[in-house]
């Protein structure tokens, strides 16, 4: 990688410049996979369960955000306290990981889920998190990482014609 990478705290500064990348990332990604979202942009970075979150500026420019939330009841949630042995507040959620398609390849992905993964075992969780499967770079960023299927989900916001999402954790020992 080069250029100088740094991971930060996002701010509410953050949310305008996050919500241009997160649109301009989106027709080489498809994620989100509703769009345009069904809510402001701003609702969508910032969530209600969010525990935390992260921007990674490159050479000062912000390129990536990722969130960690907790993770709330219902099936998915069931999936992956089953597929860990935890109780759902032993888990929580990578969530809202996207970087600017601009710097694919320069290790700022694996760096936002590192930042992410720190966090929940610091808070002594296990991490979980669900990936589309048609989004085949971010599955196998996560398989490199570590990352184990428990399970898979349809949630509403997936489009019938999708493969159901893979529902991940990440063992301890994983990166």
């Amino acid at each position: 990688m080069t250029g100088d990478l740094t991971i930060r705290p996002r701010t509410t500064e953050d949310l305008p410049v996050l919500a241009d990348v997160l649109a301009a990332q989106r027709e080489h990604s498809d994620y989100p996979q509703r769009w345009p979202l069904p809510m402001p942009v701003e609702e969508f970075l910032h969530r209600s369960s969010e525990l935390r979150s992260w921007v990674a500026e490159l050479d000062g420019a912000v390129v990536g955000h990722v969130a960690v939330a907790a993770v709330v009841p219902g099936d998915m949630a069931t999936v992956w306290s089953a597929g860990t042995g935890r109780p759902l507040d032993g888990l929580a959620e990578v969530s809202v990981l996207f970087i600017d398609h601009a710097v694919t390849g320069r290790g700022v992905g694996a760096a936002l889920l590192a930042t992410a993964v720190g966090f929940i075992r610091d808070s002594g969780r296990t991490p979980v998190l669900d990936v589309v499967q048609e989004t085949e770079n971010a599955v196998r960023l996560y398989e490199r990482s570590g990352w184990q299927v428990v399970g898979e989900a349809r949630p509403p916001w997936l489009p019938a014609t999708h493969r159901p999402v893979l529902l991940m954790t990440l063992p301890d020992g994983g990166a």
